[in-house]
């Protein structure tokens, strides 16, 4: 019987670790980073497959109300789809932008995804973003999806989609993607102008980081990475921003970040946290991975969830093997000031922002206590 490794027992002090890329996540010796600042200028939030879809749009006006200037939707898994969600959003809000936080770029073709936000546009001019994704295995090859050649294929489905919300009629004849002299009609009643759609592409790998500097409005960085990480990414999409004759400057630059909060119980916090993190450590080990946890634990912890979906009892299995300093690393926990203190250090930059995504259940209580600083 293989024996788990034994997690270290949580600092319930302030605290925001990163994981060097060239050691051992499980094992190396960790140096505690507190950061002191809390203040946050700009600052969105975004919901995972959590809470329901009427509590997100409750949770949204609420955000709208306290200067939140996004909310990202997420269509993760086979949770729940991101666009029912977007619009009722829409529907119920006036100011605060809508993004899906993302969408990936092969099971819905760039013809529908175009349609999609010009008819989202409608029900909220000129506050949606849309946030595509490259999709990730096995859940694409569960569908029958066979993800060739990424890079190009999101390069082409962006200059479609960009093109039919000119309201250009497009040809375009890619190796990955094409449409054949085509154009949005728009419904009755619609404005017959190119609408106002920013999009931002969710990316992690280098290639993927670089290609969005090259080509999208926005960079939407990855939940649990690392703030290491975080520099790191800046630097490969600065490297596509130039092949543009952009600079890092002219681009909007989110980042999701992993929140487990609770005032009165931040070890409850920290065990939530741990329980997201293994998930993802299993479920999508390419993202921990840009950020130096080592093959040799996401292995441990894939073999012992038992793969994705995770069998019965296997998240709570593999827990053990992760040590409180990755999670640290991927996420922010503990109370809510040592929460925003977290958050607050991802604002590295003015175009950086963070987009804390609440795992615990506390939604209203982080919204306030995240608010941006008037």
């Amino acid at each position: 019987m293989r024996s788990a490794r034994r997690r270290i027992a949580p600092d319930p002090g302030p605290r925001l670790l990163t994981v060097p890329r060239t050691q051992n996540a499980g094992s190396h010796r960790q140096t505690e980073r507190c950061f002191l600042n809390t203040r946050i200028s700009r600052v969105g939030i975004c919901f995972l497959d959590r809470p329901d879809a009427r509590s997100q749009v409750a949770l949204s006006q609420q955000a709208e109300a306290r200067g939140y200037e996004s909310v990202w939707i997420c269509e993760t898994r086979t949770a729940r789809d991101a666009i029912s969600v977007m619009g009722a959003v829409a529907h119920q809000t006036e100011r605060i932008k809508i993004a899906a936080g993302v969408v990936n770029t092969w099971t819905r073709p760039a013809s529908l995804m175009a349609l999609t936000f010009a008819t989202l546009d409608e029900l909220a001019p000129s506050r949606m973003l849309m946030g595509l994704g490259a999709y990730w295995d096995p859940l694409a090859w569960k569908q029958g999806v066979i993800r060739r050649r990424p890079i190009t294929q999101m390069r082409e489905y962006v200059e479609v989609c960009r093109r039919l919300l000119a309201l250009e009629t497009v040809t375009f004849e890619g190796d990955l993607v094409q449409v054949r002299d085509l154009r949005l009609e728009l419904g009755e009643g619609a404005t017959a102008v190119p609408r106002d759609v920013p999009i931002y592409i969710g990316a992690t790998g280098p290639q993927m980081l670089a290609l969005s500097g090259e080509i999208a409005d926005g960079v939407l960085l990855n939940g649990f990475t690392s703030l290491a990480y975080q520099a790191q990414a800046f630097d490969r999409i600065a490297e596509g921003a130039a092949r543009a004759r952009k600079s890092l400057d002219d681009l909007d630059l989110p980042q999701v970040i992993v929140v487990s909060a609770d005032d009165r119980h931040p070890e409850r916090a920290l065990e939530i946290a741990l329980r997201m993190t293994t998930m993802y450590l299993g479920q999508q080990p390419h993202i921990a991975r840009a950020s130096g946890v080592s093959q040799d634990l996401l292995d441990e912890v894939s073999q012992e969830m038992g793969g994705w979906p995770p069998r019965d009892g296997g998240i709570e299995a593999a827990m053990p093997l992760v040590p409180v300093e990755v999670v640290s690393s991927l996420c922010v926990w503990g109370d809510l000031t040592t929460c925003r203190e977290g958050l607050a250090a991802y604002a590295t930059r003015p175009n950086a922002y963070p987009v804390p995504l609440p795992v615990t259940e506390n939604y209203a209580e982080m919204i306030k206590a995240f608010a941006p600083d008037a």
